[in-house]
């Protein structure tokens, strides 16, 4: 996974940066085509261009407008200081820190940074035309965001669905091979050899957190993108399969702690009945292929039902003479992962 996901985020910087590059350029010969005062600073076009370059459409178009209301924001900080007469030290830090802390605001996002940046221009560089200083930087940056929303927009706007399936196969692959390994560990002699699964939890949490981002990074490059109309993914489905993957992570999760502090022994841990280890670890590997097959109709699921649904017959029976919390507790996560399964029409894939 690391190699795949490496090499896509090399092909997504390589067309990002290309984007930008081919932005900047049209935004430059734009700018000198520009009348009027702001043909004096056609320099700022292809910054307008660079700052709202961002992955995605609606991440470029948000971007773009932050960053125009922090300009906005810069330009009026600094002109009652402008009013006061030529810039002094003391005018220079009052405008810097005013700026500062405005860009604390809320929602500012990337157009937090401009604020004190844009007052620090025209400053400095307006001098005894501030007002017509700050006129040609505003258009010129407004022709650079706007020919830079437009490339984003038209060269070959990235869909990110990859990781979408990438991100929700690996997560499902891991939690499959999770149940497997412990099923695997309840037919060892304890400890067992293979404990790797004990030290998963951590990455398996990661696993979760990257599912989730790829599919919001693909549910927001889809708006505003043009190639959406061609492509029929159902991102609620998406959403659907995430969040059922999200809980049966958390139910393994609770399985594994369970497992661990029985094999090893933990001071908060209750004890797994002897008699319950080839119950437990059937009723593991089973639900694993459930996993594997995610289809409420295959005969996996119908096997790890039976299997788990025997498993807590045992472990009521061993109430009698025996402590069943670990046991009741694995056999209950179980059965929560196939009911997820059961209850979800939409294949995690």
């Amino acid at each position: 996974m690391p190699r795949r996901l490496g090499a896509y985020l090399r092909h997504g910087r390589v067309l990002l940066a290309l984007k930008a590059a081919i932005a900047a350029g049209i935004a430059w010969w734009v700018a000198l085509l520009v009348p009027g005062v702001a043909s004096n600073y056609p320099y700022y076009a292809p910054l307008g261009a660079l700052v709202c370059m961002y992955p995605t459409v609606a991440g470029s178009a948000r971007t773009a407008l932050q960053t125009l209301i922090g300009l906005g924001a810069g330009i009026l900080l600094a002109f009652p200081v402008i009013l006061l007469g030529n810039p002094t030290s003391l005018a220079v830090g009052l405008v810097v820190g005013l700026g500062v802390l405005l860009a604390g605001l809320p929602r500012l996002g990337a157009g937090r940074d401009w604020i004190p940046m844009a007052a620090l221009f025209v400053l400095l560089l307006g001098g005894d035309h501030a007002d017509t200083y700050s006129l040609g930087y505003s258009i010129q940056m407004l022709v650079g965001v706007a020919v830079g929303l437009t490339v984003n927009a038209l060269v070959f706007p990235p869909l990110h669905l990859n990781g979408v399936i990438q991100s929700l196969e690996e997560l499902r692959s891991a939690l499959a091979l999770q149940l497997s390994d412990m099923g695997a560990a309840l037919e060892e002699r304890w400890p067992p050899e293979h404990e790797d699964w004990a030290s998963r939890q951590d990455r398996l949490g990661r696993l979760s957190r990257d599912a989730r981002a790829a599919v919001q990074l693909a549910d927001t490059s889809r708006r505003g993108n043009l190639r959406r109309y061609r492509n029929g993914r159902d991102f609620e489905a998406d959403y659907h399969a995430l969040r059922s993957l999200e809980r049966i992570a958390f139910y393994v999760e609770d399985i594994t702690e369970v497992l661990s502090g029985a094999i090893w022994r933990s001071e908060t841990a209750a004890p797994l009945p002897a008699g319950l280890g080839v119950p437990l670890a059937e009723a593991s590997r089973l639900t694993s292929e459930a996993i594997g097959a995610w289809d409420p109709e295959a005969p996996a699921q119908a096997a790890a039902e039976d299997a788990v649904e025997a498993l807590m017959r045992e472990v009521h029976t061993s109430a009698v003479t025996e402590r069943i919390d670990a046991a009741a507790t694995f056999g209950m996560g179980l059965r929560r992962i196939l009911l997820t399964i059961r209850l979800d029409p939409v294949p995690a894939r």
